[in-house]
């Protein structure tokens, strides 16, 4: 059974015109400097079209590369191995990204029961109480990077866990919007 959380609408893919990039699990491995290296890529090609105004190109490729750091690092991080893969789109005034990776499923479970908490209640507030938690040491931290991209950045959210399992792995689609100025401005 495939599982939904966040917004129905964002879980239809980021759109036309979409930019694809492969992570491959190899012999150099996927490690950290992969996710700074990708998501600097993705947020100059979402840049470039402002690079009339130094201000706005700025404030984008900030914006995009941090929800594209952000996304690609919880990939690396809690991935059941094999390739990541990282789509993103500009469509009028939204940036729109999808970071499809496998999962184990002891990871699986506990990312749906965080998910369960931050997609219900109001960001900021949640952000709030995780940082108060973590400063006293009864937080873990988690979903602190995407409650700070739901709050500060505006971000949107969905995530899919696939219903088919291949060697105890799970499919999971991570997708994200950000708005971005429209270029007229």
């Amino acid at each position: 059974m495939t599982t939904l959380y966040g917004l129905e609408d964002l879980a239809v893919g980021p759109g036309e015109n979409v930019t694809k990039l492969r992570l491959f699990d190899g012999p150099l491995d996927l490690g950290w400097k992969h996710c700074a290296m990708t998501s600097d890529f993705v947020a100059e090609f979402a840049a470039l079209r402002y690079k009339t105004s130094r201000v706005v190109y700025k404030e984008v490729r900030h914006n995009v590369g941090y929800l594209t750091n952000e996304l690609i690092e919880n990939a690396v991080k809690f991935r059941a191995g094999g390739e990541i893969v990282v789509e993103a789109s500009i469509a009028s005034n939204t940036f729109r990204t999808k970071v499809s990776n496998l999962v184990d499923k002891g990871t699986a479970d506990t990312f749906r029961h965080i998910l369960s908490e931050i997609t219900i209640g109001d960001p900021s507030d949640l952000l709030i109480q995780r940082i108060e938690a973590n400063a006293t040491g009864s937080g873990s931290g988690s979903g602190l990077g995407l409650l700070t991209l739901m709050s500060d950045y505006g971000a949107h959210f969905a995530w899919v866990f696939g219903s088919g399992e291949e060697d105890g792995k799970i499919p999971l689609e991570t997708y994200a919007s950000i708005a971005i100025p429209d270029l007229s401005n």
